[in-house]
């Protein structure tokens, strides 16, 4: 069994209540919990925290590989008190592991949906809209990212944490 050593660190960082995010407008409620966030980013990117901008001229950026219109879709949530039309706020807040999450908290919220039709909202749908956009969320995941997902998935549910990925 696999064994990620960034859960920890990453659920804590997430966790943290940082008074130095802000946006266009509030935080919106917090859909997607904790651990479905950390597997979201283990899929996305292996929680690899060093990868600052994989594609600058795409916009793909941090632990979420968040993009730039992603980014505006979610509030354009800044730090430190940064003017959301600053000319770096968008790669500042998508390598902030605090405000990147909740750039993912916004933009789940904004496009909540049941995109794999079961009927329910869960971390399952999450990882598609956050993969696949909110307006693509139904169509086939790419095979290295939702076997990572699951694997993840499955990693809490051993631990018997599965019921809070929900």
């Amino acid at each position: 069994m696999k064994t990620y050593m960034s859960y920890g660190l990453l659920i804590l960082l997430i966790a943290y209540k940082s008074q130095f995010v802000q946006g266009q407008g509030h935080l919106l409620d917090k859909p997607v919990t904790e651990l479905c966030l950390t597997c979201i980013c283990e899929a996305i990117s292996g929680c690899n925290a060093t990868a600052i901008c994989t594609s600058p001229e795409k916009g793909v950026c941090g632990l979420f590989r968040i993009t730039w219109a992603y980014w505006v879709d979610a509030g354009k949530l800044t730090i430190n008190g940064e003017h959301p039309d600053a000319e770096r706020a968008f790669i500042n807040c998508a390598n902030d592991p605090h405000c990147a999450a909740n750039s993912v908290q916004n933009y789940m919220k904004k496009f909540n949906q049941d995109c794999n039709d079961d009927g329910e909202m869960d971390c399952h749908d999450y990882a598609r809209i956050h993969k696949l956009g909110a307006y693509g969320c139904k169509g086939d995941m790419p095979y290295k990212y939702q076997s990572a997902f699951e694997e993840c998935i499955e990693n809490f549910e051993d631990q018997g944490l599965g019921d809070k990925t929900d």
